[in-house]
C-alpha cells in the first residue's frame, strides 16, 4: 500500500506546486476531512459503500466543502480518493502529501523539548541554528519538559540534537571516559 499512498501523495504535491498554493492551510484541510470521517461512522458508510451511487457520495461530499469551506483541490482530491475506493486510506496519504510537500519546498518540522517555556526570541534563535544545521526552513512546535535540567532537545524526524544539560554532562563524562583510556593505553 505504500506505492499506492505515494502515488496519491506525490499527485497532490504536484498540484500544490505547480499551483503555487498554500501547502499548510490545505494540509490543514485535508487534515480537518481526515477528523470529520473518523468522528463520523456514518459518513464513512456513505462514502465508501459502493452501493451508494457517485453522484449521490459527490452531493454529500459537496456539503461537506461548503460547510468547512474547503478549497476546490481538497474537495477534488478527496472526490478522487472516495471515487477510487481509496478513503480508508486518507490518514496515511496525508502525512505522505504532508512529508513530500516538505521535502519539495525544504522545511524540516522540528520537535522542540526545553526546561522552560521559550521566548519569541529564543525561538527565532534556536529556529536559526536548526535551519543552518539541516539547510532548511524550520517549522518548530514547542512544549516545556520539566524532565529536563535546562537546555533543549531538538528531534526532527529520527535526528536529535540535545542541547540539554543532561546531554552536555554527558558528552563530558564520555571524553573524560576516552582521556583515561588514551592515558592507560601509553
Amino acid at each position: 500500500m505504500a506505492s499506492v499512498t505515494g502515488a496519491y501523495a506525490r499527485a497532490f504535491a504536484d498540484v500544490v506546486v505547480s499551483g503555487k498554493l498554500d501547502a499548510g492551510r490545505l494540509i490543514d484541510q485535508l487534515n480537518g476531512v481526515e477528523g470529520l470521517l473518523a468522528e463520523s461512522e456514518p459518513l464513512q458508510r456513505v462514502l465508501q459503500n459502493p452501493s451508494i451511487a457517485g453522484d449521490r457520495k459527490l452531493a454529500v461530499l459537496d456539503a461537506i466543502a461548503a460547510r468547512m469551506a474547503l478549497a476546490r483541490e481538497v474537495r477534488n482530491f478527496v472526490a478522487v480518493l472516495t471515487d477510487h475506493r481509496r478513503l480508508p486510506l486518507l490518514p496515511d496519504i496525508s502525512r505522505q502529501i504532508e512529508q513530500e510537500l516538505n521535502d519539495r519546498l525544504g522545511i524540516a518540522d522540528a520537535e522542540v523539548r526545553s526546561a522552560r517555556e521559550l521566548g519569541d526570541a529564543e525561538k527565532r534563535l534556536l529556529e536559526a541554528e536548526v535551519s543552518r544545521l539541516t539547510g532548511k526552513k524550520v517549522r518548530a512546535r514547542y512544549q516545556r519538559d520539566a524532565s529536563l535540567l535546562g537546555g533543549a532537545v531538538v528531534q526532527i524526524g529520527s535526528t536529535i540534537y540535545d542541547g540539554s544539560v543532561e546531554g552536555q554532562l554527558e558528552r563530558i563524562r564520555e571524553q573524560l571516559v576516552e582521556g583515561s583510556l588514551s592515558a592507560l593505553s601509553r
